[in-house]
């Protein structure tokens, strides 16, 4: 059986409290043994140096950190810059993603940028620096919610890996049966990389549509409607949520997941107990 790879990611806190607090978290996820660290960038890509701060900080306390690069309205000086700025740290290991639009760049802004789409960033990256990195794409099993259809998302998705990818995570999901769809598709269409599954704990209803919203993430009915039943019941939410959430991380592994990667959102609770629950740490 091929090694499975479990990871943890976090976001670049913006004050000197959300610093502490994301400090005493990665101590306690550390504790885990997670194979690395992933840290998104700033919103709307408008900001890296919050995420190499943190890249920084969790390499210095002995732990593996990759950072989140999106190439949308960046040119291609500005990510050589960042790219050998993360070689001279010793950064191996990138997550690279076309991102969000940038605050205040318009559609109409888009034939101005240097790239347009991940494929194109990761070809960049290894045109640059060779097989320094391992680099990670996105993947989404429930399509991604710009994609004209799924097999043109899928299309996308083989384009990032035939452009050098070494591996793919998901973005959430709570339909085990999307996910392995979605790698015997893209199996299919002539990718063989390794998908890791991505992992949202539940702790909080409101928080979880508006995200899921967002990002177009499904929520099935049934999940919906238990979690409306408890209402502001934070305790029962958060039971019902690590069970949901640990029986599906254990449908994923049984199927043959190559590993799990976890949306902590800078909080440990949740994501320790799923994972002393799956008992990850000996895998």
């Amino acid at each position: 059986m091929k090694e499975q790879n479990f990871s943890i990611e976090f976001f670049p806190p913006k004050t000197p409290v959300g610093v502490e607090k994301l400090r005493v978290t990665c101590a306690k996820l550390s504790e885990l043994n997670p194979k690395y660290f992933s840290v998104t960038f700033g919103a709307g890509g408008s900001t890296q140096q919050g995420t190499l701060e943190t890249v920084l900080e969790i390499r210095g306390a002995g732990q593996d950190a990759a950072p989140h690069l999106s190439c949308l309205g960046s040119s291609r000086e500005s990510l050589r810059a960042i790219l050998a700025e993360y070689k001279s740290h010793g950064i191996k290991r990138i997550v690279a993603l076309r991102g969000d639009l940038p605050s205040g760049y318009g559609s109409m802004d888009m034939s101005s940028s240097e790239f347009h789409y991940a494929n194109e960033l990761v070809e960049f990256i290894r045109a640059e620096t060779g097989d320094w990195f391992h680099i990670e794409v996105g993947a989404y099993p429930e399509m991604h919610p710009q994609a004209k259809s799924p097999q043109d998302d899928i299309a996308n998705f083989v384009r990032k890996a035939k452009a050098g990818a070494d591996s793919a995570i998901t973005q959430y999901f709570y339909n085990a049966d999307a996910y392995f769809r979605f790698v015997d598709d893209a199996r299919k269409a002539g990718s063989d990389i390794p998908v890791t599954a991505g992992i949202m704990p539940i702790t909080n209803n409101s928080q979880l549509m508006r995200f899921s919203d967002a990002c177009g993430a499904e929520i099935p009915r049934w999940i919906r409607l238990k979690l409306a039943s408890y209402g502001d019941d934070a305790e029962s939410i958060r039971a019902f949520g690590l069970d949901v959430v640990t029986d599906l991380c254990e449908r994923l592994l049984a199927g043959g997941a190559p590993g799990l990667h976890f949306y902590s959102l800078n909080q440990a609770a949740a994501t320790q107990t799923i994972w002393t629950r799956l008992n990850l740490s000996q895998k």
